[in-house]
């Protein structure tokens, strides 16, 4: 019984921007711990590969005989950041029957300028990519979240939602939003079986951050600002979320992980 806790066996997970970086990651932690994971981003070229890099991890781990078995990927194209996208993703979801226990929003986009460089489509188009849809996905799957036992969201904030880190202020204000949304999810729905969590990375080596890092001074004042003094990896975070959705972590709801080197701990 003991192991079952630290296990998602007979769990359906949907991973949004699931193609890349921290979404490829948690897809790939959460099917080695026996979740089905529907996976979903707007590419389709770059989600067919990662679904081709799934299945064979999942044979590789077969072939190893891993403690329990790897959990299956189905994966749709989508752009939920439009209505259309979402109301695809959830037809697709219901026509596969298969329920849903899991829900982890991380599609998330940036653009990076002062405040008053931003034209008000730019700005707009950042609120509904990171908090608007994200607040229409936990309701459109709250109908299939309350059917199971326990249920779990994760939020992929940012520590730019807590503090200024020089990025876009639309960006931070879409990321403290999507905190908040957490917070207060986790108490109206706690009485449904429903656990709502948010984790905020810090700089993460993806294909988003990578050039901003390539700048050597730039990098150079990241690691300064980190006490352990490294850039986080995408399967860092993907660990913190899939810990989050693990019956082990049944008593944790409306918490605020930063996965961040001690970034937001260290101040001045």
């Amino acid at each position: 019984m003991a192991a079952a806790r630290w296990r998602l066996d007979g769990r359906v997970a949907l991973v949004t921007g699931a193609s890349a970086g921290i979404g490829r990651a948690t897809v790939a932690e959460l099917l080695g711990l026996g979740a089905t994971v529907l996976a979903c981003a707007r590419d389709p070229a770059t989600l067919e590969a990662a679904a081709i890099e799934w299945r064979e991890d999942a044979a590789l781990r077969a072939a190893a005989g891993g403690e329990g078995p790897s959990g299956e990927a189905h994966v749709l194209a989508c752009d939920i950041a439009e209505a259309a996208g979402r109301e695809a993703l959830f037809d697709w979801i219901e026509g596969l029957g298969l329920g849903l226990s899991i829900l982890v929003n991380n599609v998330g986009t940036n653009q990076r300028r002062p405040a008053m460089d931003y034209d008000e489509a730019e700005w707009r188009a950042i609120f509904e990519t990171n908090l608007f849809s994200a607040f229409e996905l936990c309701r459109n799957a709250y109908p299939l979240l309350r059917q199971q036992a326990c249920s779990s969201i994760v939020n992929v904030g940012s520590v730019s939602g807590a503090t200024h880190v020089r990025t876009g202020a639309p960006y931070g204000m879409s990321k403290a939003g999507l905190h908040q949304l957490s917070r207060n999810l986790a108490v109206e729905w706690a009485a449904e079986g429903i656990r709502v969590n948010a984790v905020l990375p810090w700089y993460i080596r993806t294909r988003r951050t990578s050039p901003a890092l390539a700048d050597p001074d730039y990098l150079e004042a990241v690691l300064e600002r980190t006490p352990m003094a490294r850039i986080g990896e995408p399967e860092e975070v993907a660990a913190a979320i899939a810990f989050l959705c693990l019956p082990a972590a049944g008593y944790i709801t409306g918490q605020c992980l930063a996965v961040d080197g001690g970034f937001l701990a260290q101040g001045f």
